[in-house]
């Protein structure tokens, strides 16, 4: 295993602290690697966060940067070099060069395994790097394995050779039920998706077995280079509410960003927090973070203010200046309340990234953090 590389991001949220904690815990015989990609502009609560689990790991987590001067904030030196062009979601270079381009410069052409904090309840893709020595595995998923992997490892000319493979790796009470999921071919009546989730449903162990080996005899992937890789026999799916649960008992904490603030308006009381980490600016914030920004961290808002000029703004068709007008602000709790309220009553969650989901403000996205 020393031969290849295992690395973590952190990217001072939840999830990927959540996930650095497992690996620890549940994973101690791989010898991962953490590291961060500071753009210079995020919260105070990321960098504490970033510290408590350098303290809980035992290990310190590599800050990485493209920047070669220590005077220069990241994000201000590519917002030069990109002529003050804010980015945004049609332009986003703030990943790339802040996130993306110092990870694929620190490995160069080592052959790395990149562990990716996607959770079991979310229906989203990670980051699949280009470079074919970069091999992403999501550990809170009940499929560990990225899209491109499932995908080869499915088609239909793969069916007699994993039958072969089910012979030798599948319990021989499942072995029938195995096989004959496997003999369907895919189709328009029968997906990859359908027949991914009737495999993990019979027995996810299984399933990674053989994933296990087709990676170590037909293809180049990192993982197939391992003699042994302890997830394939994870069963565990972790959730939001795991994540929670996982910092509090790690005594590692939850940002302080993420817990909800009450507050009044009209007459009537929410409460309002953010739901990433990230850039204190980031494009992909709802309104009503903006004003959770605004009233929380002023200093901060009036910065990322400064920020906007020659009608380069981070919300499309509204500078911030109109956002913090009072009637502006009155609009968008009104609307956030009444979502809130919403889902309340249907005994919903009120967690801000759950009601943010169907705000008419605005859709967010998936973390920009690999």
């Amino acid at each position: 295993m020393s031969k290849i590389k295992h690395l973590l991001g952190i990217s001072g949220g939840k999830d990927s602290a959540a996930l650095a904690i497992f690996m620890q815990d549940k994973m101690p015989n791989i010898d991962v690697e953490y590291y961060t990609c500071d753009t210079g502009r995020e919260l105070d609560d990321t960098y504490k966060l970033i510290e408590r689990l350098e303290v809980y790991l035992g290990k310190n987590i590599l800050k990485l940067t493209t920047v070669d001067s220590i005077e220069e904030i990241p994000f201000d030196y590519f917002l030069k070099v990109n002529g003050n062009y804010l980015p945004s979601s049609s332009a986003r270079w703030c990943t790339g060069k802040l996130k993306l381009e110092p990870f694929e410069k620190h490995i160069g052409d080592d052959q790395v395994i990149s562990y990716v904090g996607i959770r079991g309840d979310e229906e989203r893709e990670g980051y699949i790097s280009k470079k074919e020595t970069i091999q992403s595995i999501f550990p809170f998923r009940k499929c560990i394995w990225s899209e491109d992997v499932v995908k080869a490892v499915l088609q239909n000319s793969n069916i007699t050779l994993l039958n072969e493979y089910a012979n030798d790796l599948v319990d021989k009470e499942k072995l029938i039920s195995f096989k004959e999921i496997l003999d369907k071919k895919l189709s328009l009546h029968f997906s990859q998706r359908q027949k991914l989730n009737s495999l993990l449903d019979l027995c996810v162990v299984s399933f990674n077995k053989l994933v296990f080996k087709y990676l170590k005899e037909k293809t180049d992937y990192p993982v197939g280079k391992l003699d042994e890789f302890p997830l394939i026999y994870n069963k565990d799916v972790i959730v939001r509410a795991d994540v929670f649960r996982m910092l509090e008992e790690s005594g590692v904490g939850v940002p302080n960003y993420y817990k909800p603030i009450e507050f009044e308006h009209n007459g009537e009381t929410a409460t309002y927090s953010r739901s990433r980490s990230g850039c204190f600016f980031c494009f992909f914030q709802q309104k009503i973070e903006w004003v959770w920004l605004y009233e929380q961290h002023n200093d901060l808002f009036l910065k990322a203010m400064e920020y906007e000029k020659d009608g380069y703004n981070w919300i499309q068709d509204e500078p911030l200046t109109d956002l913090i007008k009072p009637k502006r602000i009155d609009q968008i709790k009104t609307n956030y309340i009444k979502r809130y309220k919403k889902l309340k009553a249907n005994n919903s969650s009120n967690k801000l990234s759950d009601i943010l989901l169907d705000d008419a403000e605005g859709v967010g996205c998936a973390s920009c953090f690999i």
